[in-house]
Order: structure tokens, then C-alpha cells, then sequence
């Protein structure tokens, strides 16, 4: 039963669940993590990772990239363009089929949540000062060193301290993007993932959640296009320094 296609939508599902849960726990009246704030929110994401790549991995995606601006710098570093057919759009179906069970999981903290912007945080990104080049600029670095770090940590070709057994490769993956979080994140909310945002996006334009208000789709392009910029920057970089 388990596919790499599976296994990208499984594991694409639950790093949404767990990483827009935190989210909607925070953001959302009447929770009990009702402000919990941006270190509640950048942890719960890194687990969200951590989560994620072993749910991909035990569901048959070897790679499990959850991510398709991970798998676009995957195949231009190693020229397997065959997993942006399989994987992208695995990833986007489970993005949204996790922003589904969000919502379901906070069915009755919607209605009594007044803010429109906050409901809509609990499914998509948007920056916290509407500046598109800034905002461009975030997403493009902030996708950047996640490839070009998490390359280095996955890099054999740099002698025993860039070697890490396989196992951990997913915790320290997950403190990576902890760290772009903490650092970077406080600017446009750090999607770094285009199916992060476009599925759970496409969710909150579809379903109907209690006075939900736009999707904002006039943001929408940048924490999909600049990530996907980010990640084929930092893949040319790898190839050119040869990790």
C-alpha cells in the first residue's frame, strides 16, 4: 500500500495539521493556548517537520521532501524531474486535506473568533507590513537557507562533520526550520513551502468557515513563487560549491 505518493500526502497532511493547528491554538478565542505566541508557534511548526518526514518516510516517500520547494532544488541538484510529477501534487492535496481537519478540529472556536486576519493565519501566511518587494526578499531568503542548510547537513562530501547518521537527519531538519522561524519568520510568517500555503489557501476559500472573510489571493503568489525562487537559488549554489 505505501507509495511515494502516499507518503507526500500523508506526510504533507500531518505537518499541516500539527503546524496550522499550533496556529489556530494560539490565534483562535476561547482555546486553551489562546496567545501562546511566536515560540509556541515556530516550536509547534518544527515539530510539525519532524512529524511530517516520518509519517513520509513510513508511508513509502524515501525522500519525503513534504515540501515542493524542497523537491524543485532536489531535482535540480540531482536531475530526477520526474518527482516534481508525483510529489508536488501529493503535497498540495495533503496541505489541504490537513487544513480540512483544522478546521474541523476548531469547529466551534470559528464562530466566536471575531478577527477575519486570524482565522485566515490558521490556513495561509501574510506578512505582518505589506511591502511586496520586502516580502518577496523574506520568502526567497528564508527558503534559501533552509536548502542551502539543510543540503549541508545532508552533504556526504564534507568530511565527518557533515556526515549525520540518517535518523537524525529529521530532528536536526526540524530545528532548522525552527530556526528560520525564531530569526526570519516575524516578517511574512515564514512559509518556505508553497504547498504550505496554497493548499491550506484553496481550504479556506472553499470551506465554510464561520465569518472567515477573504483568502487574500492578492498575497497569495509571493509564498509560492518566492520559495520556489529561494529554493532553485540555494540548489545552484549547492551545485556550484559541490556539496
Amino acid at each position: 500500500m505505501t507509495s511515494p505518493f502516499l507518503g507526500e500526502l500523508l506526510g504533507t497532511m500531518v505537518l499541516i495539521i500539527l503546524g496550522n493547528g499550533v496556529v489556530a491554538g494560539a490565534l483562535l478565542r476561547g482555546s486553551k493556548a489562546e496567545g501562546a505566541g511566536w515560540i509556541a508557534i515556530t516550536a509547534g511548526w518544527a515539530f510539525a517537520v519532524l512529524a511530517g518526514i516520518f509519517v513520509a518516510t513510513a508511508a513509502g516517500s524515501p525522500d519525503a521532501h513534504i515540501n515542493p520547494a524542497v523537491t524543485l532544488a532536489a531535482a535540480i541538484t540531482s536531475g530526477r524531474w520526474d518527482t516534481l510529477v508525483t510529489y508536488v501534487p501529493a503535497q498540495m492535496i495533503g496541505a489541504f486535506l490537513g487544513a480540512t481537519v483544522v478546521w474541523l478540529h476548531y469547529l466551534p472556536h470559528w464562530a466566536v473568533t471575531a478577527d477575519q486576519g486570524a482565522k485566515r493565519a490558521c490556513f495561509c501566511t501574510d506578512p505582518a507590513i505589506r511591502h511586496p518587494i520586502a516580502n518577496w526578499v523574506s520568502e526567497i531568503v528564508g527558503t534559501f537557507l533552509l536548502i542551502l542548510i539543510v543540503g549541508a547537513l545532508l552533504s556526504r562530501s564534507v568530511g565527518a562533520a557533515g556526515s549525520i547518521p540518517t535518523g537524525l537527519a529529521p530532528y536536526l531538519i526540524g530545528m532548522v526550520v525552527w530556526g528560520i522561524g525564531l530569526s526570519l519568520g516575524g516578517t511574512t510568517g515564514y512559509a518556505i513551502n508553497p504547498a504550505r500555503d496554497l493548499g491550506p489557501r484553496l481550504a479556506h476559500a472553499i470551506l465554510p468557515i464561520a465569518g472567515k472573510g477573504d483568502s487574500d489571493w492578492g498575497y497569495a503568489l509571493i509564498p509560492v513563487a518566492g520559495p520556489a525562487i529561494g529554493a532553485t537559488l540555494a540548489a545552484l549554489v549547492v551545485l556550484a560549491i559541490g556539496f
